[in-house]
């Protein structure tokens, strides 16, 4: 693979755990940060940030879980790194991922292997939450003005569910999409230039996406999903994240936040990152991979 690698990261909390993968990050990885509003940085820290001369940062959306606002930040995050054109290979982790093996480790097995990795399947397959996926996308949501994690939005989301069934609401027809092109999976990659740049245009060109995926529940587990899967890179999808994630409920956690009891499974898993991490809880776990 030609050009340089770039890692994408979605940071919402914990400076100092982020500063310290810095610090493991670029001596292999060119890094594009975006800080949610909400985490507002300090002058010593973004002088911190700024002896890092391959890493580029910037704070521009408040972030709300389950809204367009992901899917603001990841397009910006792309379009900057796409911008640089010595970068042929991206990634897109969040501020509690964690290279699981040595960075020069992993940025050799994807140049060896430059395929797209993408966790996807058809969104009508899928129930999720107890809830059928597709309604994510069939139905509206404003998750930007409203928090759906408060105990107000988990019951306005029912209620909002529950009103657009008995009225029988498809946004997709609306829009002149078929569910069969909707497809979804988790919001991280690892991708080529070409496949990136490929899907931001393509969301971008056709305001039908942005008129859907602003209006849908949790769009950053749709768009990029969506935009390769009806085109001709799908045949070029690996279907495999690479990552490590304990997919349990521990200690007031889902998914898990990972520590010493994790190693072992780590390295039999042969992962390439791992989530959550989260430091100090996670300290003694980074010492020994």
């Amino acid at each position: 693979m030609k050009g340089q690698q770039a890692v994408l990261i979605l940071a919402h909390k914990n400076f100092p755990q982020l500063l310290a993968l810095m610090q493991k990050l670029t001596p292999t990885f060119r890094v594009y940060i975006h800080f949610d509003k909400k985490m507002v940085l300090r002058p010593h820290e973004k002088k911190e940030l700024a002896q890092f001369e391959n890493v580029s940062f910037f704070s521009k959306y408040d972030v709300k879980w389950g809204s367009f606002s992901i899917v603001s930040a990841t397009l910006d995050l792309i379009k900057m790194a796409l911008a640089d054109p010595t970068v042929g290979y991206l990634h897109l982790i969040s501020g509690q991922d964690w290279p699981a093996q040595a960075p020069a480790a992993v940025a050799a097995f994807y140049d060896a292997h430059p395929a797209i990795y993408l966790d996807y399947w058809l969104a009508q397959t899928r129930e999720k939450s107890h809830e059928q996926q597709i309604w994510w996308t069939k139905f509206y949501y404003n998750y930007d003005q409203v928090n759906r994690r408060s105990t107000f939005g988990k019951l306005y989301h029912r209620v909002l569910i529950a009103v657009q069934l008995l009225l029988r609401v498809n946004k997709l027809k609306r829009l002149g999409v078929s569910s069969q092109e909707i497809y979804a999976g988790q919001q991280w990659f690892d991708a080529p230039r070409e496949a990136l740049a490929y899907a931001v245009q393509k969301f971008e060109s056709d305001p039908r996406w942005r008129q859907l995926f602003t209006t849908s529940f949790c769009p950053d587990e749709f768009w990029l999903q969506t935009m390769l899967c009806n085109s001709e890179y799908q045949s070029a999808i690996v279907n495999d994240l690479h990552r490590y994630i304990l997919w349990e409920h521990r200690e007031g956690n889902y998914p898990a936040i990972l520590d010493d009891r994790d190693l072992t499974a780590i390295k039999q898993s042969k992962a390439l990152w791992m989530r959550k991490i989260e430091l100090p809880i996670s300290a003694s776990l980074l010492k020994k991979l």
